[in-house]
């Protein structure tokens, strides 16, 4: 059986895909408060799309192959397969945005918040086991039916508790322990489905894909680029408390003097 590692720089790539999973769930919370203090269904789509590429984005996938980064198999080189790759991380974005839309507009009633909560996280798990099969190599991928069990369990507990999250934290500091927490969820939710993975086959060349650092860095850059222009419009605008303190002045000064 071929001989796994999945820390192969040491700490390096769980601390920073713990590190960039913690800013986009920051982010992402941060653009989910202001969407709670829109006045129109129109802004507050924008906010809660800008908080769903946060967190699906770089809250989940960027932490998923920023892991996967430090994955080797002894004597056996991993490529990727572009289009799987691609589509992970479109995945990732499309069940958070479901997810963060319908507890945003429908409430955070427990059906609303479960059922978002089960998108969530079957949907990122989903996004994790599609980005292990987007390894192209010469070894076949096998999975342990308890420890894949066990991070579906993990993804979905941790989607429902981001959602709730996403609905009710306010200020930077509750935001922030919220990130962590969040962040160590995703990082579980990670390692455990990568703990029920064994591999089997012949340690030769991967039959095709691109390789981890010409495919991966870019992409990962490239994501991460866009949460960091995300970061600056969050920052700029006004705070959830502020945006509801205009609307107030806005609604007094609107109502007619008698």
């Amino acid at each position: 059986m071929p001989e796994m590692d999945h820390f192969t720089y040491g700490m390096l790539t769980p601390l920073a895909g713990y590190v960039a999973s913690f800013i986009g769930c920051l982010t992402g919370l941060s653009a989910t408060s202001r969407a709670r203090a829109t006045s129109t269904a129109a802004a507050k789509s924008v906010w809660l799309l800008i908080g769903a590429v946060s967190i699906g984005g770089t809250g989940v996938w960027v932490m998923h192959f920023i892991a996967m980064l430090g994955f080797t198999v002894h004597d056996m080189p991993i490529h990727y397969d572009v289009p799987l790759t691609i589509a992970s991380a479109l995945l990732s974005m499309l069940v958070v945005t479901i997810g963060l839309f319908l507890v945003g507009f429908l409430g955070d009633r427990a059906i609303f918040l479960l059922a978002g909560g089960v998108v969530v996280g079957l949907g990122v798990a989903s996004m994790h086991y599609l980005g292990m099969a987007a390894m192209v190599m010469s070894g076949e991928i096998h999975y342990d039916t308890l420890l894949v069990a066990t991070s579906l369990v993990i993804a979905v507990v941790a989607g429902t508790a981001a959602l709730w999250l996403c609905v009710h934290v306010k200020g930077w500091l509750l935001a922030t322990v919220a990130a962590l927490v969040m962040a160590a969820a995703v990082s579980g939710m990670h390692y455990t489905g990568m703990a029920a993975m064994h591999m089997t086959g012949p340690m030769t060349d991967a039959p095709g894909g691109t390789t981890a650092l010409e495919l991966l860095g870019p992409l990962i850059a490239g994501v991460f680029l866009v949460t960091i222009g995300l970061i600056f419009v969050v920052l700029m605008w006004p705070t959830e408390d502020e945006m509801r303190e205009r609307q107030e002045i806005a609604d007094r000064l609107s109502v007619p003097h008698v």
